[in-house]
């Protein structure tokens, strides 16, 4: 299995990374990607993957929470990183208007901005929405011109919603949330396009049912997988296998040192 989205990098972490990243292979995740936020989580974020480089990787992005009046020069900087490091992803980018629209302009030209980076660096982007799909589907569909390929990440929308994600060429990213009873995802994830569909937790936060409301960690990647399995008809094993096909189909990068 491969977590495609966890912060271990995160302060929740410093306490005990090793053994969170020792449970997570014990689970059989093989893999952690880890999305950039800021300026500031990027150097601990390296940190990480330096000290796990067998098991975690690292994106490249400005997560749209951070996006302020300085936006302009918080992406020059981060543009620059690229020539830096061999990142796998753009990411984690996106719109979120949950908690403030102050910056909604702003927010939409960086995502543009870094989506126009992807298709310069042939990398995959990972979007992260939150009261704002149909601004993000409007601007993918715009910028959409063959060359753009990735994940809505920490998806729990409607069936609707996941078939406008999947008609873009973009994947479905299935973390805890698909666990909440009041979640609604037990309606749409057996109707999902399996071709679409990748693992995730997004930790430390939505760790799913039987950890709600306490840190979540990449191990729990398995409760997400055994959610999918009993609202489908695969098994533990097909799921990985699929799941875990979609992954390095996505991120190529990974998929080709995966098989050096």
């Amino acid at each position: 299995m491969i977590d495609t989205h966890a912060h271990i990098y995160a302060s929740e972490f410093d306490h005990d990374r090793d053994a969170v990243v020792q449970r997570a292979i014990e689970q059989g995740i093989t893999q952690i990607l880890l999305p950039n936020i800021d300026l500031e989580s990027i150097e601990p974020m390296l940190a990480t993957e330096a000290a796990y480089p067998n098991h975690c990787r690292s994106m490249m992005g400005l997560h749209p929470c951070y996006v302020d009046d300085t936006v302009d020069d918080t992406l020059n900087t981060i543009y620059q990183w690229f020539d830096k490091h061999p990142f796998i992803a753009v990411g984690e980018i996106g719109i979120d208007l949950y908690w403030d629209s102050t910056f909604k302009n702003q927010q939409e030209q960086a995502f543009i901005t870094q989506l126009r980076w992807a298709k310069e660096k042939n990398l995959p982007v990972v979007i992260h929405t939150r009261d704002s799909m149909q601004e993000t589907l409007a601007l993918l569909r715009s910028e959409q011109d063959g060359r753009l390929r990735g994940v809505f990440h920490c998806f729990g929308g409607s069936l609707d919603e996941a078939k406008a994600i999947n008609e873009l060429g973009f994947h479905v990213g299935i973390g805890g949330v698909s666990t909440f009873k009041n979640g609604g995802m037990d309606t749409v994830i057996p109707h999902l396009d399996m071709n679409f569909v990748i693992l995730e937790t997004d930790c430390p936060y939505l760790a799913p049912v039987p950890h709600r409301g306490k840190r979540n960690e990449p191990a729990y990647t398995r409760l997400v997988l055994e959610r999918i399995v009993s609202l489908t008809n695969y098994s533990e094993i097909e799921m990985d296998e699929i799941t875990t096909r979609n992954a390095l189909n996505l991120f190529d990068r990974l998929k080709s040192e995966t098989t050096k």
